[in-house]
């Protein structure tokens, strides 16, 4: 006997009606006092992130700059009674010959460090981007004597650049060339303090060479297609791509010339060389030691580290604003 299957009536489908995430309704809107608890939750945050920085900069940097700025208007000597002298320590800044002296040995350097190691760090580089899988050998190879210690590079140095067992004059004297007294003769002494500053331009050949590699390809095939040659390709195509890496270490490197120390005080007034020192080889911060730790003058050592402070400021500012001008800055609509 046959089952009776009694039909069921056909599902209805349902209405259409709001969606699961339209019946939770439109998204509320931050209300403003909300974004403000939200910005102060993040400066907070930033805040805390920096602020080992910033207490090493107060510590370490702006606290003793202050110290230093209240000892200058002092006769402060580590030992004995403090007294105010007012302006006397900048009034004998300028009546010093050896201040004056010092900062013209320090200009003639800079003037020529910086020009000289520009050139010679930035042939490197490109010398370095031609190179094929060695490339990492040779970086290494030049980034290594920005590991060693200035004071060991100029020791090393004293014995190159001496002037009758010298390897350098031992080397000129193959060709026939009557090598200088490099150490000695007053004529030669910076010239030779920018040769051993040479040293230590690793940092700024792998400036250069990083810059280097990120001069689009494309610029220097459409110069080749319009007939330019390697010169006039490094001067109107590589020179304005990495014009921003040459101004930094411009900056950088004038900076660190105007504070030589280390190897300036190593070669030419060390316990074996102070006999010989001359005030031609008698830079700015050799002076401001001698004065704050040999002669304990530490009020007047202060007055010329402000002086100094002042000049590298005046000195970058005028670089940054000549530098804006002929830098090429990716983006720039000048």
């Amino acid at each position: 006997m046959a089952e009776l299957v009694t039909p069921r009536p056909p599902l209805e489908e349902p209405a259409p009606g709001p969606s699961a995430s339209s019946r939770k309704g439109p998204a509320r809107a931050r209300s403003p006092r909300g974004r403000g608890t939200v910005q102060g939750r993040e400066t907070r945050a930033a805040l805390a992130f920096i602020s080992p920085w910033i207490l090493g900069f107060l510590v370490f940097t702006a606290g003793p700059m202050l110290v230093s700025l209240v000892l200058s208007f002092t006769d402060y000597s580590l030992v004995g009674q403090t007294h105010s002298v007012g302006v006397d320590n900048y009034r004998q800044l300028w009546e010093d010959p050896r201040v004056r002296q010092s900062l013209a040995n320090t200009f003639v350097y800079a003037a020529l460090f910086v020009p000289i190691g520009t050139v010679v760090a930035l042939g490197l580089a490109m010398l370095l981007a031609g190179v094929g899988r060695a490339s990492g050998f040779f970086r290494t190879a030049f980034y290594l004597p920005e590991m060693t210690p200035a004071v060991a590079a100029a020791a090393l140095f004293l014995l190159l650049l001496n002037g009758q067992t010298g390897l350098v004059n031992t080397v000129l004297g193959w060709f026939g060339i009557d090598g200088p007294n490099w150490t000695t003769d007053p004529a030669w002494l910076k010239p030779s303090l920018a040769v051993v500053s040479l040293w230590s331009m690793g940092g700024t050949i792998v400036i250069y060479l990083a810059a280097l590699k990120n001069v689009p390809r494309q610029l220097h095939e459409a110069a080749m297609l319009d007939g330019a040659g390697p010169i006039r390709r490094f001067f109107n195509v590589t020179l304005p791509m990495i014009s921003g890496a040459v101004f930094f270490t411009v900056i950088t490197n004038t900076i660190a010339a105007l504070q030589m120390f280390d190897q300036a005080y190593t070669m030419f007034y060390g316990p074996q060389q102070k006999a010989t020192a001359s005030d031609a080889s008698l830079v700015y911060m050799v002076y401001l030691f001698q004065n704050a730790f040999q002669f304990f003058k530490m009020g007047f050592a202060s007055a010329m580290a402000w002086l100094l402070f002042v000049i590298i400021m005046l000195i970058t500012v005028v670089q940054l604003r000549v530098g804006n001008r002929v830098v090429y800055y990716e983006g720039d609509t000048r």
